[in-house]
């Protein structure tokens, strides 16, 4: 069987496109078509009169992520797929990055960068995978206009923060993290000290949450108030930044009812049996996740999503231990949310916090930690389809437990392995980091016993 790799660099309105063959040979050298009907008739019109020519071709075609403009190229070509035997893919293009980088090429364009996705998909086949459907797909456009609505929201309030502290001091103490509706309802009102100064307490006291006794209290405030701006334009600015405020509030709740309305599955309903986990919250994990079977291992989740480890290790140092926060900002917002909530509410997250931050790990490393497990808690949730059993999670611990000795073993063999040909001279001119380390696996096998049924053995030096 023939095979044929089809890699495409799109831009926004065209692509560039360029097929090898299985030794990395062009078959087709770079060709641009734009994204439209007849560049999309063109690529079929390619693609059939090659499968004319080889009847047993599989063709294995890929473009880059990016954003929205590769989804009318990867549409077409999954159309394609009821006449010929092609293979789509979108890849991360982080991997195809290195990929170019490690191949030394010194400048970089559309042509080079579609060589190298096609070069990308042979050089690691085990990486890439194809013909999967975006789950979800437009619930996921849906939510991300709803994030845009939130921080649109939080730079109103940001905005109104500054204003209101020179036209209407007195209403600041009202607000907290986020403008209370009374509080945003009184501002629309008299957005300015003055105009409340003027203002009827029997007109405000019609807002709900507000009494008609503070309201004449605050009218009497205004009166007294040390405002600097108090002008028609600056009124004009606190009132219709107010009205944005509000606005975006409603429109929120709003999408949000409409999604959970939309968004209906079985996994919600397993996600949110984890103490900590609400509706909403489930909703954004299972978009950011799509289909869990696009993650091998609970490695590979954590990983992808930027809650694994980073650090550099030299010689008998490891530098910058730290989360690598790698991958989807939004999934680790979400899990932040979940975990504060859970520290609070979850007496499995409760301890392993309270844990940490007695082991001298600080506030914000262990939320980190705790982010970590409550993911590994999910993916098995999905992978396994069952909701959160703390049985189960004792039992995965105990395994942990065994795993890390069984790694320790497995670390001591390699030790012993590695030094077949010397054994540790304590006359080496070593660093005193890699003299503890040395005393520690010492130490360590002498205390390794012959456990029942054990496979692993050491000698003790005298």
């Amino acid at each position: 069987m023939k095979r044929f790799y089809l890699g495409g660099d799109v831009s926004k309105g065209y692509a560039d496109w360029t097929i090898l063959s299985e030794n990395k040979k062009p078959i087709l050298d770079n060709f641009q078509l734009d994204d439209t009907y007849d560049g999309h008739c063109r690529l079929y019109a390619i693609l059939k009169s090659y499968f004319d020519r080889y009847p047993d071709l599989e063709m294995y075609a890929a473009v880059e992520s990016t954003g929205g403009y590769e989804n009318n190229w990867v549409n077409s070509l999954k159309g394609y797929q009821k006449m010929f035997n092609i293979k789509v893919a979108r890849l991360n293009p982080l991997g195809v990055n290195f990929n170019q980088k490690a191949s030394m090429g010194r400048n970089v364009t559309d042509a080079t960068s579609a060589h190298s996705i096609a070069e990308y998909i042979i050089n690691f086949p085990d990486n890439v995978q194809y013909d999967q459907d975006e789950k979800w797909k437009t619930l996921k456009r849906h939510w991300n206009f709803v994030e845009m609505q939130k921080k649109q929201r939080t730079q109103a309030i940001n905005q109104l923060e500054t204003l209101l502290y020179s036209a209407n001091p007195t209403l600041m103490r009202f607000k907290d993290d986020k403008f209370p509706s009374w509080l945003l309802e009184l501002i629309i009102l008299c957005p300015t000290a003055k105009k409340f100064s003027k203002a009827k307490p029997e007109r405000l006291a019609k807002i709900p949450y507000l009494t008609l006794g503070k309201a004449k209290a605050l009218v009497e405030e205004a009166k007294q108030s040390i405002a600097s701006a108090t002008d028609e334009n600056t009124e004009m600015l606190v009132k219709q930044v107010a009205l944005q405020i509000k606005s975006c509030t409603m429109n929120i709740k709003s999408q949000m009812a409409l999604i959970e309305k939309e968004f209906r599955c079985p996994e919600i309903d397993i996600l949110t049996s984890f103490s900590g986990i609400g509706t909403t919250s489930a909703i954004g994990l299972l978009l950011e996740i799509g289909t869990i079977e696009r993650f091998p291992n609970v490695k590979s989740i954590c990983c992808f999503f930027g809650l694994h480890p980073k650090f550099k290790q030299s010689g008998d140092k490891v530098i910058g231990v730290r989360m690598s926060k790698q991958g989807s900002k939004n999934m680790r917002k979400i899990l932040f949310n979940i975990t504060k909530t859970a520290i609070v509410h979850n007496p499995l997250i409760k301890e392993l916090y309270e844990k940490k931050v007695a082991e001298g790990m600080t506030k914000m490393a262990a939320i980190g930690v705790c982010m970590h497990k409550i993911l590994r808690i999910v993916y098995g949730m999905l992978k396994h389809n069952k909701p959160f059993n703390p049985d189960t999670d004792k039992q995965n611990r105990e395994r942990s437990v065994q795993k890390l000795q069984e790694d320790k073993l497995q670390h001591f063999a390699w030790i012993e392995k590695s030094r077949k040909y010397q054994k540790f001279d304590s006359k080496a001119p070593i660093s005193k980091r890699q003299s503890k380390k040395r005393k520690e696996h010492v130490l360590s096998q002498c205390e390794v016993t012959h456990s029942a049924g054990s496979t692993h053995s050491f000698h003790c030096p005298s």
